[in-house]
């Protein structure tokens, strides 16, 4: 046991890590439109996807879903929310919005919450309460002092978090799921490589150099997820909670330090009215989770 959660740990950091610095990738691959990279995102993440299924024997999964005309129909939502969630990132990205990208991915948890209130009747208490007051607060405050929404980051908070929704009313494992959305996007990825007036966007006319660029789009995007599946079947999803902060974190310092994008005094409040209420998500994560361990020994001897 103890052994496996320290493997679950390894496969966690490694996910969200390799999550945190993908941002370089897409940075470097700035000489290809968003689009096209999106395109090669989807084609070679589906061929990777369907071999790992038949090498570790997913097909059942897949097969069962495939007849499911409501799981199916449940897909066809989370391809869209994922497409436009992959889309929006690489394009912010590209386009020297790596903080808006963070602040989306900070943001995030506390959409959870909300869907959580919303389609699953969970209750909120005092802390998540306030929590999700300081997050409103902070996208208020954009609107106050930008006169606009931040449309980035709330895309990439809500279609996340709606995909995750979709996908948690359908319980289908990560690679069935990614190899049916993958799928579903695939026949648009290609016709918009076969119509695009990029000078990349025939394979046949690139070097192998920038072949093998595009073609990383796949390991990319699969590598942290088959690190992320290998570590949820390992650690508690509280474990994995606290590891999640690690992708936007990443970010937001590629951003200020690496590329030099401006973090204004107003930009930096927003950011510290989203980290106050992280951090009051985080003690009390914590707090219940030390309840829960001194509760244990308790109960056992009570039952002795």
């Amino acid at each position: 046991m103890q052994t496996s959660s320290r493997s679950g740990i390894f496969y966690a950091l490694t996910a969200f890590t390799l999550w945190a610095i993908a941002p370089i990738y897409f940075k470097e691959m700035s000489f290809v439109p968003a689009q096209e990279i999106l395109a090669h995102r989807i084609i070679w993440s589906c061929v990777i996807v369907l071999f790992l299924i038949v090498l570790l024997r997913y097909t059942d999964a897949l097969k069962t879903v495939l007849r499911s005309r409501k799981a199916l129909t449940a897909m066809l939502a989370s391809t869209l929310l994922i497409g436009v969630n992959w889309g929006t990132f690489i394009w912010a990205v590209q386009n020297n919005q790596m903080l808006s990208a963070s602040l989306g991915y900070y943001i995030n948890p506390l959409i959870s919450i909300l869907l959580g209130v919303i389609f699953f009747k969970e209750k909120l208490d005092r802390v998540r309460k306030a929590a999700v007051v300081l997050c409103f607060c902070a996208v208020a405050f954009e609107v106050i002092q930008f006169g606009s929404l931040p449309w980035i980051a709330l895309a990439l908070a809500l279609t996340f978090g709606f995909y995750g929704l979709v996908r948690k009313k359908i319980a289908v494992d990560s690679f069935t799921g990614m190899a049916i959305e993958t799928a579903i996007m695939l026949p648009f990825a290609l016709l918009y490589l076969a119509l695009s007036p990029s000078p990349t966007a025939n394979i046949f006319n690139n070097s192998a150099q920038v072949n093998w660029l595009l073609f990383a789009a796949g390991p990319v995007t699969m590598v942290p997820l088959m690190c992320f599946a290998a570590a949820a079947n390992r650690v508690s999803m509280v474990t994995l909670g606290f590891f999640q902060y690690i992708g936007p974190t990443g970010m937001f310092f590629l951003a200020v330090f690496l590329y030099d994008e401006p973090l204004s005094p107003e930009k930096l409040t927003t950011f510290v009215l989203i980290w106050s209420a992280l951090a009051m998500l985080i003690f009390d994560s914590v707090r219940r989770l030390r309840k829960t361990k001194v509760a244990r020994p308790i109960t056992s001897k009570e039952t002795l």
